[in-house]
Order: C-alpha cells, then structure tokens, then sequence
C-alpha cells in the first residue's frame, strides 16, 4: 500500500501563489538578461525568445565595459556602500545597545524618534541636505555620498530588538569582569547579533546601491558615480538605442547584489527572525 499522501488544498494554493510571485519577479531580470545577448535587430522584433538567433553576447559586454568607465561605477558602488555599512555599524551598534539594555531619563522618548525615522522618505531630507553639503564643501565627493546615510535608523531598530533577545545575565557578568560598556558592545553584543549585522549589512548594501535620487543631486563627477547613475550617463552618453550593451551593464551592475544575497542568505534570514523571538 503506498504511504504518499495528497498536499492539502491550502497546500497546493499556498504554493502556486509563491511561484506564481516569483516568476512575476523573476520576468525583468530574465528579460534583461535575454536583450543582453541579443543583436540590435533582434531585440524589437515582436515574438519573444529568450535565445536569440545570432549570440551577440560578447560583443554587447564588451562594450559595456569599454566604451564607459563601468569598472569605476562599480569601484564607487563597492566603496560607497562599504563605507557606509562600516559606519552605520559602528555609529548604530551603541546606539541600539544604550536603548536595549541601559536604564536613562528619555529612552523612550528617543526610541519614539528613532520610529518616527523609519516612517520618513529620505528624500523628505534632501533639500536640507543639500544645503548643509554646501555649507560645509563636500558635495560632488565620496563623502558626499555616504555621510547622508551614516545614522540609520533601520539599523538601531533591528539592532535593539535583536539585543533584547540577549539575556541581561551576560551583560552583567561582562561587567563584573570589568569590561567597559563599549567594551560590551564589541566584544559581547555584535559577535552575538552577527546575523542581524549580516542581514542589515544586506539590506543597506543593496539599498545604496541601487540609489539614483541623491547621486543624481549630490555629485556630477563621472568620476564619482555610483552604478545607477552611471547607467544613466552611459545611457545619455554612449548606448544611445542600442540597448544591448545597456542591458549588459544592467546585468553586470546587478550580478553582484545576487551574488551576495544568495552567498548570505541562511544568515539573513536568521538576522530577520532573531528579533521576533522576545
């Protein structure tokens, strides 16, 4: 007598709309990644396939990365973005720890204003930004580019819930050892919040480097671009309609945000869910 039982119908549903959803996700990139190897007069063509008839593949990547500085556009992504995660580690770790497990006049208070922070656009801030940017010389600089964004207040919120999880007993015994509260921090809470740190460290990754709104106002450099807007420039400057070899820095500009997801995946799940547990 065979043992396999049917899926439940709720099952079955459950599964059909994650799929569905996915595949819904999955069309642009697939489309994208189909143009990129596409010759000119294939990609207006009104029948679809993925594969084209003539692989035009190297041609269009190679002149993604020729005939603009695609290689310095990622350079700044990845230096941008590393600056930036470093920094919001380092400024929103003690600040998540202070309103976690430290007794102070205003905690509340100030944690009520970190949640209003999560509900405002940073665009909202721009124009003042713009104006303290000019005020003090930095604009059209790498700085430019990541002091806006050095205080988040996404990192202090998944931070403090994830430090909630951690029992105070271990905060009292590493004063008793006579660590310093900084000391605890370091040494103590971030090793332990690893997954939080990873799964935030994805998110603002991706986050930033996918930013277009305040590079576009910030810097004017082509030397200074990040990836989105250097697509732009590229697209302005060089692709014109040839959207092959537009398509293939899309492709490349977007490989190593895939690359990283799915390196840390098991990690950034865990990072989510750990706050949830108190």
């Amino acid at each position: 007598m065979s043992t396999h039982r049917l899926a439940p119908p709720s099952a079955i549903l459950r599964h059909a709309a994650l799929l569905t959803t996915g595949a819904l996700i999955l069309i642009p990139f697939v489309w994208m990644i189909s143009l990129s190897i596409k010759p000119p007069g294939e990609i207006f063509r009104a029948s679809f396939s993925f594969w084209p008839e003539q692989f035009y593949g190297i041609e269009n990547y190679t002149k993604a990365l020729t005939e603009a500085p695609l290689p310095q556009y990622m350079f700044n992504g990845i230096f941008v973005c590393s600056m930036i995660v470093v920094l919001q580690i380092v400024i929103c770790a003690p600040a998540a720890y202070a309103l976690a497990k430290l007794d102070f006049h205003g905690k509340n208070l100030l944690f009520g204003m970190v949640l209003i922070a999560l509900i405002l656009p940073h665009e909202v801030l721009s124009l003042p930004l713009f104006i303290l940017g000019y005020q003090i010389g930095i604009l059209n600089t790498y700085a430019a580019l990541i002091f806006p964004y050095i205080v988040s207040p996404f990192g202090i919120f998944l931070f403090r819930q994830f430090f909630k999880t951690i029992p105070d007993d271990v905060i009292h015994a590493a004063r008793l050892d006579g660590l310093s509260e900084l000391s605890i921090v370091w040494k103590i809470m971030v090793p332990m919040a690893l997954p939080a740190i990873i799964a935030f460290g994805i998110f603002s990754v991706v986050g930033h480097w996918n930013s277009l709104f305040w590079p576009l106002i910030a810097v004017r450099d082509q030397a200074l671009m990040p990836p989105p807007l250097g697509i732009m420039a590229f697209k302005n400057e060089e692709a014109g309609n040839d959207y092959g070899p537009l398509m293939a820095a899309s492709t490349i500009v977007v490989l190593p945000l895939i690359i990283a997801f799915l390196s840390a995946q098991k990690w950034f799940v865990e990072g989510l869910t750990g706050g949830a547990v108190k």
